[in-house]
């Protein structure tokens, strides 16, 4: 059977079609990837407990406030101690700070998380202890108690007096995190790399055009309030299961070359990150910092036979773009510095001087 040539090219040409509209669509972004939920947040519980098996090296034996605290554990389970000083011959047992932190969606009964240990007293080490049940509570005080705490102690680098214990708390009831108000209303809290009138106006007009369509008599549902935050308006149809609407909002498709973020530097101090948006600039400067020298030439030396660029271990140059400004780009400075294997920590404090003189042009932000 021989099939038209028309319909051949049709179904090739509809092939490409859907091809190039997933092929955007994996390029795309999300509301969901750009903002979080009003009204949630991540949650720290606490509570005060004992690791015990230690071998020799928990609580001093004469701490009286250990030996209180184990009185009142031991009257609890119904086995009252007459005398504290029964309790002060041993060092096998530390007091320890528990801490656990719930992730922002919320949490449900049964489901189970990390806990980090601290001692509290004189413990030298916490090696091969184990955290006896200890109940967990809420940052303020008369919460009530959230999870129990349990299992292992895992010592946490080279600090003794810390440790994790693995997947040992347990929530003991549901934590659940209030998306909507009382008129029916949520928010969209924009992440701070996207922070910006711009951005919140766009989300907002996004998500009415995909619940306009090709109707212009709907009603609009988002609105910008500032510019971290979009309120949006669940229909009254919705409210009794609003999972379905507020997933299909979070779904929404944005094209990323719309966004005109300002320009940004991210810097988190903890993890020895660096994060630039835009096309950050600097001005012309000299940085010295240690060993390192790094400087910026208005306008760049060109390379000639007498006169060639020389590139040394400690010092370098940096292009300024061109234009009239003389700037130069920070992504060359970074770039600079990593070749020059510049630790992280002392890029960061070169970063953090240069925006204090108003020569980083962008807004600094320290996680």
């Amino acid at each position: 059977m021989r099939m038209d040539g028309r319909r051949v090219w049709f179904r090739v040409f509809a092939g490409l079609l859907v091809a190039l509209l997933c092929a955007d669509r994996a390029r795309g972004l999300s509301v969901q990837d750009m903002v979080t939920m009003g009204g949630t947040g991540e949650n720290t519980l606490w509570g005060l407990g004992f690791v015990v098996g230690l071998q020799g090296s928990g609580d001093s034996a004469d701490s009286l406030p250990l030996a209180r605290q184990l009185a009142g554990l031991l009257e609890k389970g119904g086995s009252p101690v007459p005398d504290l000083l029964e309790l002060t011959g041993g060092k096998n047992i530390a007091r320890v700070m528990v801490t656990c932190t719930l992730p922002r969606e919320g949490a449900r009964k049964g489901e189970q998380f990390d806990v980090h240990v601290q001692a509290w007293h004189n413990a030298k080490s916490l090696r091969g202890g184990r955290l006896f049940i200890t109940p967990l509570q809420g940052p303020i005080a008369g919460q009530g108690v959230f999870a129990f705490a349990e299992g292992p102690v895992v010592l946490e680098g080279d600090v003794l007096t810390t440790g994790i214990v693995r997947r040992g708390a347990q929530v003991t009831w549901d934590f659940r995190m209030n998306v909507i108000d009382r008129g029916g209303m949520m928010t969209l809290v924009v992440k701070p790399e996207y922070a910006g009138w711009t951005t919140a106006k766009l989300l907002a007009n996004t998500i009415n055009q995909d619940r306009q369509g090709l109707r212009e008599d709907v009603e609009e549902i988002a609105r910008a309030m500032d510019s971290k935050s979009v309120r949006v308006r669940i229909p009254e149809a919705e409210l009794g299961n609003p999972a379905n609407f507020i997933g299909n909002i979070l779904s929404i498709q944005l094209d990323p070359s719309l966004l005109t973020l300002p320009a940004r530097v991210i810097v988190n101090e903890r993890t020895g990150s660096i994060v630039v948006t835009g096309d950050v600039e600097i001005s012309p400067t000299v940085i010295s910092h240690r060993d390192l020298v790094v400087t910026t030439i208005t306008p760049p030396i060109l390379a000639t036979p007498d006169n060639p660029r020389i590139e040394r271990s400690n010092v370098t140059a940096v292009d300024t773009v061109d234009d009239e400004r003389g700037a130069a780009r920070l992504e060359d400075l970074l770039e600079a510095m990593k070749a020059l294997d510049v630790p992280v920590a002392d890029r960061i404090a070169i970063l953090s001087q240069m925006h204090a003189i108003g020569h980083l042009h962008a807004e600094f932000i320290i996680e």
